[in-house]
């Protein structure tokens, strides 16, 4: 599953919206469920995940850095002395998503780990060039290209953050947090004060199809507002196309706001109110 499309020369958000291009928005009449219904293109069961082969979610990886146990660098708690590989505590929030406490969901828990490249690029790369993956976030080919794509994120000015998301100790998504309002996506849109979006991906076929996708989102949206107080939604700005991931938004407790015509896809601008949190 995929929150955007990826462009591989965009900035950390992923949105690559040269000033010259004009922006709309339109907000639709219709249900979101309709909406989502009609801009579908058919886009294949791979669409909620990478399509990893053999167990691409990351089990039986070498050296049982992503395994049970967690010790030694593994993905459990206790990242301390900077094992997030980023000076992410210096961010734009001035918070370090790798001191999140592990959320309990009904598929078990699960955390936040921020990226370090010399030990998720490989695991990354495999996710990226997966078709079904490849199709909406555009990092196919060489280790280089998802190695830029997170460094820019990690050296830059701390507004997003590149994470795996683990399952009972398992890596098996790929998460970027990040501030929205600081962000390209800022220029298409009405941004509020730390405004906070997410994209997204979930690696390993076991992984999909079975409502990972609505429960994560969920998770990592309650994430953000529980330890960030000053952010008062979450956003995210799925393709209009891929209708998994606009249906898995929406049972995350998100809204469809509006239709935003971007330079490189049409996106579904979605959005989980804080006040509304406990009604939806």
């Amino acid at each position: 599953m995929q929150g955007q499309p990826a462009h591989a020369p965009a900035r950390p958000g992923r949105t690559r919206r040269p000033g010259r291009h004009p922006v709309r928005l339109r907000h639709d009449r219709q249900s979101p469920a309709r909406v989502t219904a009609e801009r579908s293109t058919g886009v294949a069961d791979g669409a909620y995940g990478a399509g990893v082969a053999d167990g691409g979610s990351g089990v039986g990886l070498a050296d049982g850095g992503y395994g049970a146990g967690l010790a030694d660098g593994g993905y459990g708690a206790g990242l301390a002395d900077g094992a997030c590989g980023t000076a992410v505590a210096d961010g734009a929030y001035g918070d370090d998503l790798g001191e999140w406490a592990p959320a309990p969901t009904p598929v078990g828990t699960f955390r936040l780990v921020p990226v370090r490249v010399e030990r998720d690029l490989p695991l990354l790369v495999r996710w990226m060039n997966d078709p079904a993956v490849a199709a909406f976030w555009e990092l196919a080919g060489p280790a280089a290209v998802t190695e830029r794509h997170v460094r820019a994120q990690l050296d830059g000015d701390g507004h997003s953050v590149p994470c795996l998301g683990v399952l009972d100790g398992t890596p098996m998504s790929y998460w970027e947090i990040y501030r929205a309002d600081l962000d390209p996506l800022a220029r298409h849109y009405p941004a509020r004060p730390d405004d906070t979006g997410i994209h997204l991906l979930i690696g390993g076929p076991a992984d999909r199809g079975r409502g990972l996708g609505g429960t994560l989102i969920r998770a990592v949206a309650d994430l953000v507002l529980d330890h960030r107080p000053a952010c008062t939604r979450v956003l995210a700005e799925p393709d209009v196309r891929n209708t998994p991931s606009v249906a898995a938004f929406l049972t995350a407790g998100f809204r469809f706001a509006a239709e935003v015509d971007l330079p490189g896809k049409r996106a579904a601008l979605m959005v989980r109110d804080r006040p509304l949190r406990a009604l939806l």
